[in-house]
């Protein structure tokens, strides 16, 4: 006996909308057999592929389409860099400066600071260059055997972290790098960069640890399509003493030209050179 109980179901499946998903019509087969060959397998797939490339590209459309037609960012804004603080030198950090008396990480021919997070050292580096700047951790003054960590500016824009070995007066590029967490900026004619490196490494020739102290080289110069070339000063100034990454400084160093009047012998010259004049000639 029929229950009547079925009655929505049985008006459901007469219903057109459900009987229009069910059966084809006439013109969906034959468009379906124009493309069938004879296993009927790629006219199949090419119109499978069809409607899906037309529902992707409308869906892509809607979706990433203003109402004026302008796409939207498909990716978030990198973050801006964090401007280099020096009002920390010399208490959370050390700092080393190089360049004209009271000049900082913007305005010095040279920069650098230093601090230990965790297991890491975090360098900073800025040059007044437009390619590349570097700090080299030698054992003895002079190029030579030394590891060294450069920020390069490429033809593209960016600042990257590169690995290099001093062997003699040239610097070797090492394919193994140990910068992590790596930024970098080129703005207002300088390269700028911040990275960490872990405080010990496994020994190896091209890797000096870094809870060890160092004398530390400092060097910048001109890059070619993203590769240093020789440094802009011929004798590269270096640190008097082995820095610590255990003890803060503030070391200033004055660049050449702020050099020539504050030697001891320059200055007996200027007082000599003085007197002289006040005295005149007998």
């Amino acid at each position: 006996m029929f229950s009547l109980s079925k009655l929505p179901h049985l008006f459901l499946l007469l219903s057109p909308g459900f009987l229009r998903g069910v059966v084809s019509s006439p013109t969906d087969d034959n468009a379906a057999r124009g493309g069938h060959g004879d296993h009927g397998e790629p006219g199949h797939k090419e119109s499978h592929q069809d409607s899906y490339s037309t529902f992707a590209s409308e869906f892509l459309e809607s979706r990433y389409l203003t109402d004026e037609g302008y796409p939207f960012p498909t990716a978030p804004p990198v973050d801006p860099f964090a401007k280099i603080k020096v009002s920390d030198c010399g208490i959370t950090k050390g700092c080393i400066r190089y360049g004209k008396p009271g000049c900082d990480a913007e305005t010095c021919d040279y920069f650098l600071s230093y601090r230990r997070i965790g297991a890491d050292v975090e360098y900073e580096m800025s040059a007044d260059t437009d390619g590349w700047v570097a700090v080299g951790f030698s054992s003895d003054k002079k190029m030579g055997g030394d590891d060294v960590m450069g920020c390069v500016h490429d033809d593209n824009g960016r600042v990257r972290i590169h690995h290099f070995y001093n062997v003699g007066q040239w610097a070797k590029e090492i394919k193994r790098n140990p910068a992590r967490d790596e930024e970098g900026i080129f703005e207002n004619n300088r390269v700028t960069c911040r990275f960490k490196r872990p405080l010990y490494v496994p020994r190896e020739e091209t890797l000096v640890d870094l809870h060890l102290s160092w004398y530390y080289l400092f060097a910048w110069g001109p890059a070619i399509q993203g590769s240093i070339t020789r440094h802009d000063i011929d004798a590269p100034p270096v640190s008097d003493h082995m820095i610590s990454i255990y003890k803060y400084e503030d070391i200033f160093m004055p660049s050449t030209a702020y050099q020539t009047f504050s030697s001891p012998f320059c200055l007996l010259l200027i007082v000599a050179l003085t007197f002289y004049l006040l005295m005149g000639t007998p």
